[in-house]
């Protein structure tokens, strides 16, 4: 298994994310508890609607395809995802 970087570009539709948000942090979190996602969270300080999320998958379109299964990906509440392998070199996931 390989870790990913996975940087989701929201939409504008922050009604749409606030009611679909449950739902997204359940699939996430179901990801998280079997150890696919390392970690998620929102990128914060640069006023752009972003997130990123760690994950381990055996390839970029593996990943792709596991978060089209988002329910943010399936409400159309994603403009963007860019899914990049990360060597990590230093660290407590290294």
């Amino acid at each position: 298994m390989s870790l990913f970087a996975v940087v989701y570009t929201y939409s504008d539709d922050t009604a749409g994310r606030d009611e679909h948000r449950p739902a997204h942090r359940a699939f996430l979190g179901g990801l998280a508890d079997e150890g696919t996602v390392v970690a998620s969270g929102p990128l914060l300080g640069d006023g752009q609607s972003r997130a990123l999320i760690l994950l381990e998958q055996d390839s970029a379109e593996a990943a792709r395809e596991l978060l089209r299964e988002d329910p943010f990906a399936q409400q159309g509440l994603i403009e963007s995802v860019d899914v990049r392998e990360w060597d990590v070199v230093i660290g407590s996931i290294a």
